[in-house]
């Protein structure tokens, strides 16, 4: 599963699945296996249109166990105000070809940016296929990885930052947790009552396929439904 390394602002980063612990083989395992079509209704237009970003989709352990780090977005921004989320955004020119190692590089940058870790600290280990956001026109590519080596992190523009967190996977995989969301639209949609936040939409989506391509999915309530104004 490894690829060439490519240099990300002057680091090296390498796609690989090595040295993953056992915990994540599951999730590894998933990529590349996975069709567009098996983790969202929502594919990037065939005319290929829609704004290129990506999200890193980051695990690691923590003090119970497995955990993915999200953040909270600033209720004053244009897009997704308020909003549990992946770190990540809009590629940059710099990041480099959106088809090929440009992902890589705007996920990575975007969650220093964001949240103040050390992307040399993360081994990426797997690339989704793009997805798309309608609402925003953003065309997506979610990065794995695993947070080999922790560092600090924090809301590092409050502006954009509202506060972010990490999630213990037992937490997510809990049915207690679990409800489904209906959006204005109409649309029904998985979601999670962790940690203070409702995390819904294209973030919840993303979490509930991995859960259940890992095999780590347990049997939850569909019928159980929560406004998206949901406070604990």
């Amino acid at each position: 599963m490894s690829q060439d390394p490519h240099t990300v602002r002057g680091s090296e980063v390498a796609v690989t699945a090595d040295g993953l612990p056992t915990w994540l083989h599951p999730v590894a395992r998933t990529v590349g296996g996975v069709a567009p079509e098996q983790l969202s209704r929502f594919l990037p237009p065939k005319n290929g249109r829609g704004r290129q970003s990506a999200v890193l989709v980051l695990f690691g352990e923590g003090a119970t166990g497995p955990e993915l780090l999200l953040m909270e977005r600033s209720g004053t921004l244009r897009a997704h105000a308020g909003q549990p989320s992946f770190p990540g955004g809009a590629l940059d020119p710099e990041d480099g070809d959106p088809t090929t190692t440009g992902p890589l590089r705007a996920a990575l940058r975007e969650a220093e940016e964001e949240t103040g870790l050390d992307p040399s600290g993360v081994q990426v280990f797997g690339v989704l296929p793009k997805l798309y956001i309608p609402v925003s026109g953003f065309v997506v590519t979610p990065v794995l990885g695993w947070w080999r080596t922790p560092s600090p992190i924090g809301a590092v523009d409050p502006a954009e930052t509202a506060r972010v967190f990490t999630v213990p996977v037992a937490d997510l995989t809990d049915p207690a947790n679990r409800v489904t969301t209906l959006h204005p639209s109409g649309h029904l949609g998985p979601a999670f009552t962790v940690e203070g936040a409702l995390v819904w939409g294209f973030t919840a989506g993303v979490i509930d396929r991995l859960l259940h391509f890992a095999g780590w999915e347990r049997p939850w309530d569909r019928e159980r439904q929560v406004p998206l104004d949901w406070h604990p």
